[in-house]
């Protein structure tokens, strides 16, 4: 996993959301709506983007 990335989207609004859904949009650096940020391969990272799959975008950059 070393170097690798994960480019990842926000496809759906956070309004109306759960706090720890909009938490971890924040921490993965998202805050608009088709904002999109290159984050590390982390467990992590990983685990907050699983739990927001519903509004994201994901896709592996090498």
């Amino acid at each position: 996993m070393a170097g690798k990335k994960l480019k990842v989207t926000m496809v759906r609004s956070k309004i109306g959301r759960i706090k720890s859904h909009r938490d971890c949009l924040r921490g993965l650096g998202l805050k608009k709506i088709h904002q999109t940020v290159e984050v590390d391969d982390t467990p992590e990272n990983r685990g907050m983007v699983r739990k927001v799959a519903y509004m994201l975008n994901v896709e592996e950059v090498e």
